[in-house]
């Protein structure tokens, strides 16, 4: 029924006006000395001379429908234009170019597009409310941060798509584009590491601050913190709990990367790495909840894991861009390694080389993994040669802790490392592959 999907159409359009009416009505914008030329009402109309624009084109008028369109457009131009002729008042054109906006998603909606009609018009409604959200938030970037977006963008949107996508190099093992997104993936994780230190802070409680870290590397955390150790004996518990969570966190991450690159292999390490994670949280809430009591630190000098954050936008690039092309390297290097293991070792060698490589870089070791895996057969292998990965690396931190940290810290570390390690061997009898 033509009549009623019209219909349908003319009232989205209408709908999208007034919902973007309503809010410049309840922010006040269509009142006062500054008030602006549009309110509610007059918000609905625009959306539905902008719906009938659009079914004029679907009936084979386009000219009838530039004309009407072009009447919506013109009004909240004019209006704009003879406001700002007023004494005292203040330039600001929001009112006015949502107004337009209004008009085209109106004539969006009349050629039956509904679904991005509406979906704009809410995001545009959102964007009005919450200005004073957006401006504080504004006002939050510094030029550090301004700075890492807009290089991530050059990478992701000019670089990117300019890679070639084919396989080169000896057994085909070097691709530029996979090769590029691997920088793009560790930089995007780089810098949400770097906002949640920002947003969290690192001196709100030592368990935080080693879950925060882990993102970068929990490794690094378990470093810094044995040393600490040493020199704070006091903190044994709470510095125990960070590597802990260092080492617990480090799985969702896999979790991420996998997924984002290699979706089946994610699937295939929920056996394999989640008894390993389970007891992770298990540690974490039981210490938390006997330790209920202690108060995060607020005061004193802050911990930094891994790079400090921005200050004054002189800082580190918060994307860790030089980090990420290292980590690409290093990619490269064992898909290499990978590939010629496959070829002449077979399975075996591709598990012993995810130990040693383990002891060393888990991110090179689990990209690589997503690669391998691109082989339906080789995915079991994949997710099995990852969790010996990770039992690798949780022996590594041991004797970290071990060889490093203070007395008291030591044997708290030492004995959730061992859970930790409990875990990693349950999920590999269970993920096995046979």
């Amino acid at each position: 029924m033509p009549e009623l999907s019209l219909a349908f159409d003319l009232l989205v359009a209408a709908l999208v006006g007034l919902a973007v009416g309503v809010e410049r009505e309840w922010s006040g914008h269509s009142a006062g000395p500054d008030g602006r030329f549009a309110g509610a009402r007059t918000f609905a109309l625009l959306g539905t001379i902008g719906g009938f624009a659009g079914w004029f084109v679907r009936l084979g008028y386009p000219a009838l429908a530039a004309v009407v369109a072009a009447g919506g457009v013109l009004l909240p131009i004019v209006a704009y234009w003879a406001t700002m002729r007023r004494p005292g008042t203040t330039t600001d054109g929001t009112t006015e170019v949502a107004a337009v906006l209004v008009v085209a998603l109106g004539l969006t909606a009349g050629l039956g597009l509904r679904t991005p009609a509406s979906a704009a018009g809410s995001i545009i409604v959102v964007l009005l409310a919450e200005k004073s959200r957006l401006q504080q938030l504004l006002q939050r970037i510094d030029a550090n941060e301004m700075r890492a977006a807009l290089l991530f963008a050059v990478l992701a949107l000019v670089i990117l798509p300019v890679l070639p996508s084919g396989s080169y190099g000896p057994y085909g093992a070097f691709r530029p584009r996979q090769l590029w997104v691997v920088v793009l993936v560790f930089s995007a994780l780089n810098f949400v590491g770097y906002i949640a230190r920002r947003l969290i802070g690192e001196t709100r409680g030592l368990a935080v601050t080693g879950l925060v870290g882990g993102f970068v590397s929990s490794t690094a955390v378990a470093l810094g913190f044995s040393r600490r150790s040493r020199d704070e004996p006091q903190l044994a518990l709470p510095l125990a709990l960070g590597v802990v969570a260092a080492c617990t966190v480090l799985i969702p991450r896999l979790f991420v990367v996998t997924s984002m690159l290699r979706p089946s292999l994610a699937w295939a390490l929920v056996p394999v790495l989640g008894p390993v994670l389970l007891a992770g949280v298990a540690i974490i809430g039981l210490a938390l909840w006997r330790e209920r009591d202690t108060r995060p630190h607020r005061r004193g000098t802050p911990q930094t894991i891994g790079d400090a954050p921005a200050k004054a936008g002189n800082g580190p690039n918060p994307l860790g861009l030089s980090t990420s092309l290292q980590m690409a390297v290093a990619f490269q290097v064992v898909l290499f390694a990978l590939a010629w293991m496959q070829q002449h070792a077979g399975q075996a060698g591709i598990i012993a080389s995810a130990t040693v490589l383990g002891l060393t870089d888990m991110d090179a070791l689990t990209l690589s993994m997503t690669r391998f895996a691109a082989d339906p057969a080789q995915v079991r292998t994949a997710a099995a040669a990852v969790g010996v990965g990770v039992l690798s690396n949780t022996a590594l931190k041991a004797t970290l802790v071990l060889t490093i940290g203070g007395p008291r810290y030591r044997v708290r570390a030492a004995a959730g490392l061992a859970v930790l390690a409990v875990g990693s061997a349950v999920g590999l009898l269970i993920g096995w592959p046979r």
